[in-house]
């Protein structure tokens, strides 16, 4: 059976009537709510209307409620407050306002960037429980728009209008080789002296793949990639066991194998990404993610 409500029957009129009901007066309801007695007076009204029955008997200028607005009133009580808690299990479901955050992060930002912030968040929300979704961005990005995370540690995407990002630090794209490569007396590599060698890469959706494929375009040849991973920490292992050449961001600096180092490139090939905390448009009033948004800001001077 399909239920049906009057459409001058709305949630913010029962408020209304609930606090005509409890301060009796039409100039203190309006008080109480900060809205004109006027607005009070016609929303009782309109009640009225919806319901096709009197709720207040007129004695002059006051009105007096009849057993039908007593009626109305204790409905209105049940409705609002299963209405409330409605909302506050519907947030509870999407994570606004929960107990606990989901924090997605590229595998790259494990070492630094992820404890930091963790360790902000417990300073600041000590009872917020912190889950933590390791991927690419792509991945991230999608798993944010399901909901399935509430904010992401990644580069900002590109050409996306329902997310919203702060930056937290920039990072250089640079040349991955063994330690004692033909390459480790160079300060800067040309990357074009580099067609006859082996690469090894990240999977199509992670930020550095996106910078490997377009710093290769602009060396104007395309790499010989013997092996791919979706883990930066398996592609330095390849890269330190001499399977390959790679492209690293800089931050991955401190938790190379002791076998890598990072060679920056010639200017011409400088490839930069920003990361930053992202999430949705729609939740950027949730105070947990405002915490955190906090947390991020603090954290930015020491991360740049």
């Amino acid at each position: 059976m399909l239920l049906h409500v009057d459409e001058e029957i709305t949630f913010r009129k029962l408020e209304i009537l609930l606090a005509f009901m409890e301060t009796g007066n039409l100039a203190r309801a309006a008080e109480k709510l900060e809205i004109s007695a006027v607005s009070v007076h016609r929303a009782l009204h309109s009640l009225e209307t919806g319901l096709r029955c009197a709720l207040f008997r007129h004695e002059g200028r006051n009105l007096h409620p009849t057993e039908a607005a007593h009626a109305l009133a204790e409905v209105a009580r049940e409705v609002l407050r299963t209405m409330s808690e409605g909302i506050r299990a519907t947030r509870e479901v999407a994570g606004y306002s929960a107990d606990r955050i989901r924090i997605g992060s590229l595998y790259s930002l494990t070492s630094r960037t992820v404890p930091q912030l963790i360790m902000g968040m417990k300073l600041r929300k000590p009872d917020l429980h912190t889950e933590l979704v390791l991927g690419s961005n792509a991945h991230l990005l999608q798993k944010l728009r399901d909901g399935a995370i509430d904010a992401a540690l990644m580069a900002i995407p590109e050409d996306v209008s329902d997310v919203e990002s702060e930056p937290l630090f920039e990072d250089d794209i640079q040349f991955a080789a063994p330690v004692g490569s033909p390459y480790s007396a160079l300060d800067q590599i040309d990357l074009s002296s580099c067609a006859g060698e082996r690469f090894v890469s990240l999977s199509e959706g992670f930020v550095t793949y996106r910078g490997f494929v377009e710093t290769f375009r602009i060396a104007g040849f395309t790499p010989n990639v013997v092996m791919k991973t979706d883990d930066i920490f398996s592609l330095m292992n390849l890269v330190s066991g001499g399977v390959g050449y790679t492209l690293l961001p800089g931050r991955v600096r401190g938790v190379m194998p002791q076998k890598v180092q990072l060679i920056p490139l010639q200017p011409r090939y400088l490839m930069r990404q920003t990361i930053a905390l992202n999430f949705l448009r729609t939740r950027e009033r949730d105070p947990n993610l405002l915490a955190l948004l906090s947390v991020c800001r603090v954290a930015k001077a020491e991360l740049g």
